[in-house]
């Protein structure tokens, strides 16, 4: 049986990047006037001194003075400092402009990936998406401040020196036409093969990450079944792919640069020539000449800078395509319904499955009634934690529905359906900030005594009176480190404020210990007070207390009922009572 193939998440075409680019201008078109014409005028005073250094050629020729010369001396030193200033001025305001649009997409991107499916994800593969988030961004925005710049000058440049050789005489122009044919199909040879390399090598980064990632998260297993020699080998396989990208990018990049220094000597060469039989028949100067040569020898660094960035535009763009692609992926608006305050948690017919031919959870029926609490139990691999996580919305079941009171929930918003069935999770994230900045994510109305109500509701007073700062402590990251408890119990405070009428708990006291669990099991009974409550039970003191028990077996409920009703039944939940009180 072969492995499914892993749905990455979509690359943007150039025509999706260019919408998102100019969605991402609007308002900004006073200070896309002020880039050109700062650019243009730059571009223009650069004109100056090749065309004062030609004067000068004439002047010493025909015998003018040395005021003359320094009179043209003056011209061009006023010209190089408002060359050198508008082209600064250029290059700061074109990098405010596109750090501008940047900013905007990064934060389209951030939106679009907060309102992804957690399934959605997960099968991408979240190595990729954090590394569009990470290594793409920070490759547009070198871009920005490398790339931009040097685009922009040097694209002006080369247009005004064009008209500047008109200017001199049209005949200089044939050496233009002669390199533009050499420059066109060495950019055209660099765009056939370039972009395929660039998004390998991305792509191959994204691959990187992901096992990275998955090696960190799991860094537990990894220890205690000895992984490490085995996931560092597929770290440094994939690493070596970046690798053999990267040699292969920076191949294509040299062959391409021979084909431009090939067309600067042959553009040289031809104005030589031009130059030579314009002067020997007296149709133009040699300070006209040599300010043509100048003009020629000025292309050259705007030139090959504005090629030369094609290998980082390149590099770019295809990042850029990667964050388009994930705004793309945004699911469509979800359906807005109002839910009614109180009622019955229902499912019917749920069917679902990580890989199509192996579903998980086959046609099971689930009802949990206003104020009714249902213990969910189990061997591990049963399915406890997939009903648990369709039943919340997280999974979408392939074939059956869930229903809250009269709604069906099928494509109702995420935030609307938490305000009714919130899940809480063995893994709890303690975000960094305030504990007081923590809470509000739940409640963003509630108030400090209503946090604080809501962590002694779930027994958390113990710790938390003793924080230096009280809900201004700072906690997470680089702050105060909460214990596994802990972070159960704000957890749980969260769900006090959210006020649900269903809470879905997926073995949430499983970590607290031995010493901690009675004390995590009372704070999730506070919670859950007056409440609907679905528990995956890791205990089965937990789900004695229940009102009603359903034991499910590799993806099928096989008995439900009371405590005692099971007990007395006899069967499998009679078998792991009797087993678990043994071992108490």
């Amino acid at each position: 049986m072969t492995a499914p193939a892993i749905a990455r998440m979509p690359i943007a075409d150039s025509r999706s990047v260019v919408r998102e680019i100019r969605g991402a201008l609007v308002g900004q078109g006073t200070r896309l006037v002020a880039v050109l014409a700062t650019m243009i005028v730059g571009a223009a005073l650069g004109l100056v001194a090749p065309w004062v250094l030609g004067r000068m050629v004439d002047a010493v020729i025909g015998g003018a003075g040395v005021g003359e010369i320094w009179q043209l001396g003056a011209v061009m030193g006023v010209a190089a400092l408002g060359f050198a200033g508008f082209t600064a001025l250029g290059v700061v305001l074109s990098s405010r402009l596109f750090e501008t649009v940047l900013a905007r997409l990064r934060e389209r991107m951030f939106r679009a990936s907060l309102a992804l499916p957690l399934e959605r994800v997960e099968v991408s593969g979240t190595g990729d998406l954090v590394s569009r988030a990470t290594d793409d961004v920070e490759e547009v925005s070198t871009a920005i401040n490398t790339a931009v710049p040097a685009l922009s000058t040097s694209l002006f440049t080369v247009v005004l020196t064009a008209v500047g050789l008109t200017a001199l005489d049209w005949r200089f122009l044939g050496a233009l036409v002669l390199i533009v044919p050499v420059y066109a199909l060495a950019v055209r040879w660099y765009l056939r093969n370039a972009p395929g390399i660039y998004a390998a090598e991305r792509a191959a980064m994204g691959q990187r990450a992901q096992h990275v990632l998955g090696a960190v998260r799991g860094l537990r297993t990894v220890h205690a079944y000895d992984m490490s020699p085995l996931l560092a080998a597929r770290v440094g396989q994939h690493s070596w792919e970046v690798v053999r990208w990267t040699m292969r990018a920076r191949i294509v990049q040299n062959r391409f640069y021979g084909r431009l220094n090939s067309a600067q000597f042959l553009g040289m060469a031809s104005l030589l020539v031009i130059g030579y039989f314009l002067v020997g028949a007296e149709t133009l100067t040699v300070g006209a000449t040599t300010t043509a040569m100048l003009f020629f020898l000025r292309l050259f660094a705007p030139i090959e800078d504005l090629l030369l960035v094609i290998d980082e535009l390149q590099s770019a763009l295809a990042s850029l395509a990667r964050i388009v692609g994930v705004i793309q992926a945004e699911p469509a608006a979800e359906v807005r319904v109002e839910l009614p305050a109180r009622g019955v948690l229902v499912a019917r017919d749920i069917t679902f499955g990580y890989t199509p031919d192996r579903p998980v959870l086959r046609g099971v029926d689930i009802t949990v009634e206003p104020g009714e609490s249902v213990a969910l139990v189990g061997s591990s691999g049963a399915g406890k934690t997939t009903l648990a996580a369709v039943l919340a919305g997280v999974r979408s079941p392939d074939v059956g529905r869930v229903q809250f009171g009269s709604v069906d929930l099928t494509g109702v918003d995420d935030s609307t359906r938490a305000q009714r069935i919130t899940l809480v999770t063995q893994e709890v994230h303690v975000f960094a900030g305030t504990l007081r900045d923590d809470l509000s994510m739940a409640a963003p109305g509630a108030s400090d005594d209503d946090m604080k109500a809501a962590l002694r509701a779930v027994l958390a007073a113990d710790w938390f009176e003793l924080l230096p700062d009280g809900l201004d402590t700072v906690v997470g990251d680089g702050g105060h480190q909460l214990t596994p408890m802990q972070a159960q119990q704000v957890a749980l405070a969260r769900v006090v404020l959210i006020d649900p009428p269903v809470v879905i708990l997926d073995e949430a006291t499983a970590d607290a210990g031995s010493a901690g669990a009675s004390l995590l099991e009372s704070a999730a009974e506070a919670a859950l007070a007056d409440r609907s409550a679905l528990i995956v039970a890791h205990r089965l003191g937990q789900a004695r207390r229940a009102d009603r028990i359903l034991l499910m077996d590799n993806g099928l409920i096989v008995e439900q009922g009371s405590h005692e009703d099971l007990v007395s039944l006899g069967g499998r939940y009679a078998q792991l009572w009797t087993a678990w009180s043994a071992n108490r």
